[in-house]
């Protein structure tokens, strides 16, 4: 039988809703953890105000033939005297890993955890989040970890903005400008970004070194609109 694991952080969208049906699709049990992290938010975050909707949540993970919503507490994830945790290395140092210090060796942390916990053979992963996945691929390699990692292709809006739990916090006004990162990576131009741009770059899938712009390659982008920080990608195709 194989298991499959779906780690989110709830506020579920029809982008999680993409990742639990490729789960179920390829897997006879499908398990889906619902934790906010608290470690993988810096200070100044917006750990306190991320959505939450625990109920819908569940329903939604239920509509899509969820097995088993995993909902550890903090308490149970980091009890007292926790002290041990993953470094990532040079790989989440660059880009998000930048921006916010730190954060990907909670996300490794939790997700080893994660991966212990519920023994699956396959985790799934949303491809907006790529340098995400590119780190928690490497310490599967790494650490001989028996899971494959999965990456399900970005769900868009008409516009093109990229699904996230993080798009309820704009208004009207910042929810038009921030389909600009879209329309940027696309066009490798950060002048078309109408935000704060943090970077726009080119990148290798796996190693997040930057490269000239060639096929499988990534374009990588961040930017503030208003209070609420957005990243996206998009994977470069053959000439």
């Amino acid at each position: 039988m194989t298991l499959a694991l779906v780690p989110t952080m709830g506020a579920l969208h029809d982008g999680h809703r993409a990742l639990l049906r490729a789960a179920r699709a390829e897997n006879e049990r499908v398990v889906m953890s619902l934790f906010v992290n608290p470690t993988q938010f810096g200070p100044g975050e917006d750990f306190v105000s991320y959505p939450r909707d625990r109920d819908r949540d569940r329903e939604i993970a239920f509509e899509e033939g969820v097995d088993e919503v995993y909902e550890p507490t903090i308490e149970q994830m980091y009890p007292p005297g926790f002290d041990i945790t993953v470094a990532v290395g040079d790989l989440g140092s660059r880009y998000e890993g930048a921006s916010r210090p730190g954060h990907f060796d909670a996300v490794a942390t939790v997700v080893l955890k994660l991966f212990q916990r519920v023994r699956a053979d396959r985790a799934y992963f949303g491809q907006k989040d790529a340098q995400q996945v590119a780190v928690v691929r490497r310490m599967a390699r790494d650490l001989d970890l028996p899971v494959t990692i999965a990456a399900v292709p970005t769900v868009r809006e008409p516009d093109g903005l990229a699904l996230s739990s993080r798009n309820l916090g704009l208004s009207p006004e910042q929810r038009t400008r921030a389909a600009s990162l879209y329309r940027a990576l696309v066009a490798r131009d950060p002048a078309l970004v109408e935000g704060e741009l943090d970077y726009l770059d080119v990148v290798g899938a796996d190693t997040f070194q930057p490269c000239p712009p060639r096929a499988g390659a990534l374009v990588i982008g961040a930017a503030r609109f208003g209070g609420t920080r957005l990243i996206d990608n998009l994977t470069l195709e053959a000439p």
